[in-house]
């Protein structure tokens, strides 16, 4: 059973989401603080973590960063804050998906069944992707450039692959939403795309990954499986 890490400090709107989520099927550990959050991540396994940004002893974005660099685990805030500074911030500070503030319980188990079919996925395969001086080991859900790890999200790398998976071929907007985000427009702010493909371009330090203005984005370079 796959396990969530719920920080939340409305207690109704905690309670509802853990409910929902496991009716679902999910098994989910809840937390109204930063403090009780960092706890309960350091001591537990969780496939995804879904943090409130504005919390009663700091900001989530600051706990998102330990989730990030702690390795693979999902991470969605779900949250109030709806400029688009707010979804960029979250987004930079390593968020999978951003979910803002009014919201349907539906749509949200929606995009946790999506994260987590992708998950599994992930995770059976076991194909080493390599083009010029990266490799994707999907087995570890790891990126190299030139022998050395880089630390990217699960969305930049679901983004990465995707590409890759299409390589020399034009993906639109449209097509890269729905592949990665599963949204039908829902909750994904127009830039999300555009400010996915720059923070992974900035990460890769790489000007193969091209913006054909109006259509989409395609990957430049050769690539190959193993």
């Amino acid at each position: 059973m796959q396990q969530i890490l719920l920080l939340e400090d409305d207690e109704t709107l905690n309670r509802g989401i853990t409910l929902t989520l496991q009716k679902a099927g999910y098994q989910v550990t809840s937390a109204f603080t930063l403090a009780q959050a960092r706890e309960a991540f350091k001591n537990g396994a969780f496939s995804l973590v879904i943090s409130d940004i504005t919390l009663p002893d700091g900001t989530g974005l600051d706990f998102g960063k330990q989730v990030r660099e702690a390795g693979s685990t999902y991470l969605i805030y779900l949250t109030a804050l709806d400029s688009e500074a707010d979804i960029v911030n979250g987004y930079d500070a390593g968020a999978d998906d951003y979910i803002t503030k009014p919201f349907s319980l539906m749509v949200l188990v929606s995009k946790v069944n999506a994260l987590m079919r992708r998950l599994d996925n992930m995770e059976e395969q076991k194909q080493v992707m390599t083009s010029g001086a990266f490799t994707i080991n999907l087995g570890e859900m790891k990126v190299y450039k030139n022998a050395q790890e880089l630390v990217l999200s699960k969305k930049e790398l679901q983004l990465l692959v995707y590409l890759w998976e299409n390589a020399g071929r034009i993906l639109s907007k449209e097509k890269i939403l729905e592949y990665i985000w599963d949204s039908q427009g829902q909750f994904v702010d127009d830039n999300t795309v555009a400010v996915n493909i720059s923070r992974l371009k900035n990460k890769l330090e790489t000007d193969e990954i091209s913006n054909v203005r109006g259509l989409g984005y395609l990957w430049t370079g050769k690539v190959s499986k193993n």
